[in-house]
């Protein structure tokens, strides 16, 4: 199992990310959230990794923290719950958000995030009671600043449709983010905010 990977960042394009360890290149899937805190572009980076192991396929994905990286785990063991939607979880809600809607037994909310109707919605709530990570606090920042990219909005978009949103959706979400700032954002900002504002609205 490959749990950690310490490196340098090669390139960053939510989902991905590829970090080179020793002239290795490992492409890593990552929750939209870890993709607001990377660092730029060739600085070096640690993540916590989790290998899944299928028949046709290696697949790596990275965590921020041990929280993300535990939620991520005793998501996957809900029944109807796989790696997608488990990744779409992470990168609509914080840990500590996630908690507080089981706890605060709050199905409504997680319908808002992509690929969860009600019913999976009542299912997550249950079968994740016992399940929640134990001393969950505010995520653990990796080093350094994303830059502005040239197209921000358009790769804003192309990561919130990776996610599962659709296309109106994805419009809609990335035009009302812009709008509520007052300056121009970053793709990772644009994300954040349009993530926020879906869950809150």
């Amino acid at each position: 199992m490959i749990g950690r990977l310490r490196g340098q960042l090669v390139h960053k394009r939510p989902p991905l990310l590829m970090v080179d360890v020793g002239g290795v290149g490992y492409e890593v899937e990552a929750p939209l959230s870890v993709f607001f805190d990377l660092p730029q572009d060739g600085e070096p980076i640690t993540i916590l990794t989790h290998l899944m192991v299928k028949e046709d396929s290696h697949t790596l994905y990275g965590f921020a923290d041990d929280s993300q990286r535990e939620l991520f785990r005793n998501l996957l063991k809900v029944s109807g719950v796989g790696a997608k939607l488990a990744l779409a979880i992470l990168s609509g809600v914080s840990v500590a958000e996630f908690v507080n809607l089981v706890n605060n037994n709050d199905p409504a909310s997680l319908t808002k995030l992509p690929g969860i109707g009600k019913k999976t919605a009542e299912r997550l709530i249950i079968e994740m009671r016992d399940r929640l990570p134990e001393g969950v606090a505010s995520s653990v920042s990796l080093p350094g600043s994303a830059p502005t990219s040239t197209d921000a909005a358009s790769e804003a978009s192309a990561a919130l449709r990776n996610l599962g949103y659709k296309p109106a959706e994805v419009s809609r979400m990335v035009q009302q983010a812009q709008s509520d700032a007052d300056e121009s954002l970053s793709a990772e900002d644009i994300i954040r905010q349009a993530l926020k504002s879906q869950v809150a609205g």
